[in-house]
């Protein structure tokens, strides 16, 4: 696949209104975006709204916080969002494909290497996926945050050069939009921008996203060597903007260096059951010195699993440090902590610090 993919997330209050209803002239307008760049780009769409489509097929009002009736919800609605999105790409032309993920798919290696050989075989096809949550079968909460996670790991996932995240707002405010002194966040070049800034706005009545879980996805999505754009799904032209680099929303630019594959699935999609404390002079040679962990700086061990197994390392203050793959299972690794010898708690090779 020579050329670098674009991803395009639509958030449940892009594609819903607060009936429950499918925005459709708005899905056909931006289907028909989507068609046009698709000529010259590889596009992948992340689309929520299944929760929200299936409320409103059933005439639910709220959103039900039960995990049992989110799952049924999203069974009715997602049959009608993959219509929909098939007819309204059909109308411009394009194929499409549904592809249900889970958060298992991304914390298990292999699950996350099939899953980007079937999105690369598709864009590789001229075929524009359309990719979901698989929440009717998730043996836990409903947990990518509207899709915002999703949205960026499948960006990480492909290589993607732009995350497109298409919601309500016309992008990041420095406080809650309806606040008469909000003021438009044209540009997020690092961390240090978003000082001062609010990102606490909850999500639409039908979403479970919100302004953090964007910034979130946005930081993740950068790691990874793409850039991301957050714009108002509402606004014509708004993709086509994004894509051209134009001024649309808040842009996070793409950092100039980006980390491994690998490195970035132990980040953002291993699963870490446990958690390893260590002291200071293991901090720095982590951080610093690019060392493997070793017992003798481990303080505490938190949590249960066995070699193989994913771990957070935390600083004294519990402060994240680095993620990795654990050389030893957690009863032994108790035993030895604090001791000097040859073994390796989390090899080098199979870590990565949080901040890289």
């Amino acid at each position: 696949m020579p050329r670098r993919p674009v991803v395009i997330k639509l958030g449940s209050s892009a594609l819903v209104d607060e009936r429950g209803r499918l925005r459709r002239s708005r899905l056909d307008r931006i289907a028909g975006e989507i068609g046009e760049l698709a000529a010259d780009t590889p596009i992948c769409v992340v689309s929520s709204g299944a929760i929200a489509l299936g409320l409103g097929r059933l005439g639910r009002g709220d959103r039900p916080t039960a995990v049992a009736d989110l799952q049924a919800a999203a069974a009715v609605g997602q049959a009608v969002l993959q219509q929909s999105w098939q007819r309204a790409l059909g109308r411009a032309g394009r194929t499409t494909a549904q592809v249900l993920l889970a958060a298992g798919d991304f914390e298990r290696r292999e699950s996350y290497l099939n899953a980007r050989t079937t999105l690369e075989t598709l864009l590789g096809w001229d075929v524009t996926p359309i990719v979901n949550e698989n929440d009717s079968t998730a043996t836990q909460e409903i947990t990518f945050g509207d899709n915002d996670a999703l949205a960026a790991q499948v960006a990480v996932l492909l290589g993607a050069r732009l995350l497109v995240l298409l919601t309500d707002q016309e992008g990041l405010y420095t406080r809650d939009p309806r606040h008469p002194d909000a003021a438009l966040v044209r540009e997020v070049p690092d961390r240090s921008a978003l000082d001062g800034v609010d990102t606490g706005a909850s999500g639409s009545p039908w979403g479970s996203g919100g302004m953090r879980s964007k910034v979130v996805a946005a930081e993740m999505a950068r790691a990874g060597g793409a850039g991301c754009v957050i714009a108002n799904g509402g606004r014509s032209g708004a993709i086509r903007a994004a894509v051209a680099g134009e001024s649309v929303g808040t842009r996070f630019p793409a950092r100039d260096r980006a980390a491994s594959s690998y490195k970035l699935w132990l980040r953002y999609g291993l699963q870490a059951p446990g958690r390893i404390e260590v002291d200071a002079g293991a901090r720095r040679a982590l951080a610093e010195d690019g060392a493997s962990l070793l017992p003798v700086g481990i303080r505490a061990v938190h949590g249960r699993f066995a070699a193989g197994d994913g771990v957070e390392i935390v600083d004294p203050a519990g402060r994240p440090v680095a993620r990795g793959i654990v050389e030893i299972g957690h009863a032994e690794l108790r035993r030895l902590a604090g001791s000097r010898g040859a073994e390796v708690a989390v090899h080098r090779d199979r870590l990565v610090l949080v901040d890289d």
